[in-house]
């Protein structure tokens, strides 16, 4: 079989597992819509001053686009990954014709459409069903997507690399996923921070991937978000070389 055959099952494969698990499923595809609703019923979606005349739904579903790229980034790959390496599953790969590589690619590949699909339903949720501004370009759009899933992928193989098993996995993506909502614009929006706590909250990671795409859904290009981009491309980077060098089949 050649490694490219091999590489179409590995998916597919692959996909079938991710989609068995209920809870990895239900936080990748129907949460973020979900809370989108219950948006809707809290708020509405009158203009704000603060938002520049934009309602709270037209600024929250490029917003919520941020929870699918962290959830699966931080959670649903370095678990998954640590509980292969501790059931001995990575090991048996190895032995297997298949070329550790292969293995990479496709695991990142179903992980990245996961991800496209995930984020795709919020926008239809909110083009279809709540009518949204959408004033950007839908291929820079999905540049911006697809920059930040491959960042936080990247992370999410560093994780993984790193802790013992998946419970450690889980504590630790928690640990660290958590407060990046709360100081990247998803549960307290960065209009409302103060100074002080902006300036901090632009170096976190998933606050890049908030102002990039709530910047490309308003129709910035990629040259108004300089820093965004460098922070994701950075990330993408440094954490491939990181992951690439720590990574632990058993």
């Amino acid at each position: 079989m050649s490694q490219l055959a091999a590489l179409r099952k590995w998916v597919v494969i692959q996909a079938k597992l991710y989609l068995r698990e209920p809870v990895g499923v239900f936080f990748t595809l129907p949460f973020a819509p979900l809370l989108l609703v219950l948006m809707s019923l809290v708020f509405g979606n009158e203009p704000v001053a603060m938002f520049n005349g934009r309602g709270p739904l037209d600024v929250t579903v490029p917003t919520f686009a941020a929870i699918v790229v962290g959830v699966v980034g931080m959670m649903a790959l370095p678990i998954e990954t640590a509980s292969r390496r501790e059931s001995g599953a990575l090991r048996r790969f190895r032995a297997t014709p298949l070329r550790p590589l292969i293995y990479i690619i496709g695991d990142v590949l179903v992980y990245f459409f996961m991800v496209l699909l995930g984020v795709a339903l919020l926008f239809l949720v909110g083009i279809g069903v709540y009518h949204v501004q959408f004033e950007g370009r839908v291929l820079s759009l999905l540049a911006g997507v697809s920059l930040s899933a491959l960042a936080f992928l990247a992370l999410g193989y560093v994780l993984a690399s790193l802790v013992p098993n998946a419970q450690v996995a889980a504590a630790v993506g928690n640990a660290l996923y958590i407060p990046m909502t709360f100081l990247s614009g998803i549960s307290v929006p960065l209009e409302v921070m103060p100074d002080a706590v902006r300036s901090v909250a632009r170096f976190v990671p998933l606050t890049s991937v908030v102002t990039l795409l709530r910047g490309l859904w308003f129709g910035d290009s990629f040259g108004d978000h300089v820093f965004e981009v460098a922070m994701l491309g950075g990330i993408l980077v440094v954490g491939t070389v990181v992951a690439a060098w720590i990574f632990r089949w058993e």
